[in-house]
């Protein structure tokens, strides 16, 4: 498996600069391509489960992460506070305090729970310089985070499908979960709340892992409750937690969020905390070494790449990728002055496929297609193709694309690539 850090800038997805700082990598276009693709799989894939997204401020006044814990159990975690206008502000390590007040904003009735609030959120973590690492490790974090206000009977079922919805994502990203931990307290005293309510929801993620080989991680806990995290490997075998299902009941007793029960008395909500993919920076790190920047199409940040012949072919190149951008698809033309249709095809053999236009082509309204294995397919039709690529595209997947195997191109005929054999990716 290839170092994201040494292919992601090969291939142009991110880079750095020391006038930024360590830790603080920028996305350069097609590394963001990728992520908004994350972006809205992430935010489809919640909005259809019942979650309602929002936005919150990445400050807040130190008074609020006092309140909720972060100050007296994370501060060594947290950039230092900023004198504003006679208050000190702090860049938030976590989103759950700001969600915690959205919730209290009103008054809550049961018949509201569970309440699902999620959002794709900037937090921030002062990491030590020596465990930065490229976008696996970093100090501003962009994080799918979801906080859950439900009752306690409501408890177990929204765990159980939290941690679905993480099964669920890996299957579509093709990420592969290295194991499961069960990260509960030890006996040093930092934690927050009341030991019996720790106990009740170690036993609930206990009995929503059931059937998962998992291990328990003793210390690894949050500081306010047990967690489920989802460990990943690096091309290295380093771990570290991708996606995770926490439950909380200490931050809603400091915020004194509360319900109207059907029995018409105050209660008090259960938190749980739950990110689907983690920080957008660690995921696309495993993408780019789980494919080797050879993304599937839905995921690739240039899904059609279109090669002129000559300089005459460039105006029916560019019209091929006019249609190709109308039908929502990521299209780029490479004209004939950027090199040899050889060498330009060998430098975008990443790009899931290519459309050759040439003389025959423009004149006809066909292309002639490459996938990225090297096949060559039969000119077709350019509504044809899009419609093909478009179709593809659409598909996640479900687990990662074995490696390419050397070897001269194929040509496949149009009529089996309209089959069930067909070679277009899915």
């Amino acid at each position: 498996m290839p170092d994201h850090r040494k292919l992601g800038r090969e291939l142009g997805l991110f880079g750095s600069d020391p006038l930024i700082g360590a830790g603080l990598p920028y996305l350069l276009p097609d590394g963001a391509a990728v992520r908004h693709v994350l972006e809205e799989y992430v935010r489809e894939v919640e909005r259809r489960a019942g979650y309602r997204h929002v936005y919150s401020p990445v400050l807040g006044k130190r008074e609020l992460y006092e309140l909720s814990g972060h100050w007296a159990h994370y501060r060594d975690d947290m950039f230092p506070p900023m004198d504003v206008g006679g208050e000190q502000v702090v860049l938030r390590p976590s989103l759950c305090p700001h969600h915690a007040l959205i919730y209290r904003s009103r008054a809550r009735s049961h018949r509201e729970l569970p309440l699902r609030l999620a959002e794709l959120g900037g937090m921030y973590r002062a990491e030590l310089s020596g465990v930065l690492g490229g976008l696996g490790r970093v100090r501003a974090i962009q994080l799918n985070d979801a906080h859950i206000f439900c009752t306690p009977d409501q408890l177990g079922a929204e765990v159980r499908a939290a941690l679905e919805l993480i099964r669920r994502g890996y299957a579509d990203l093709g990420l592969k979960a290295a194991r499961y931990r069960l990260s509960l307290p030890d006996d040093r005293g930092k934690y927050a709340g009341a030991a019996d309510e720790w106990d009740r929801a170690a036993e609930v993620l206990a009995d929503a892992l059931d059937g998962v080989e998992y291990e328990r991680g003793p210390g690894e806990a949050a500081f306010y409750g047990p967690k489920i995290d989802v460990q990943i490997a690096d091309s290295a075998g380093r771990e570290s937690t991708l996606s995770t299902v926490q439950i909380d009941h200490y931050q809603p007793e400091q915020f004194g969020l509360e319900y109207i029960g059907a029995d018409g008395r105050a209660h008090r909500p259960v938190l749980v905390h739950r990110s689907l993919l983690g920080s957008l920076e660690r995921v696309l790190a495993q993408l780019v070494e789980e494919y080797g920047g050879a993304f599937p199409p839905w995921l690739a940040p240039v899904q059609v790449v279109v090669l002129p012949v000559g300089d005459a072919d460039f105006p029916a190149a560019a019209a091929v990728v006019e249609q190709c951008l109308d039908a929502g698809l990521r299209a780029e033309i490479v004209p004939a002055e950027k090199g040899s249709l050889g060498a330009r095809i060998r430098d975008h053999r990443l790009v899931p496929y290519q459309a050759v236009v040439g003389a025959r082509e423009a004149d006809a309204g066909l292309v002639a297609p490459r996938l990225r294995d090297g096949t060559k397919l039969d000119p077709l039709p350019v509504k044809e193709f899009i419609a093909k690529v478009a179709r593809s595209r659409a598909t996640h997947v479900r687990k990662p694309p074995p490696p390419r195997q050397p070897g001269p191109s194929r040509r496949v005929s149009r009529t089996r690539a309209a089959d069930a054999s067909s070679p277009w990716p899915r």
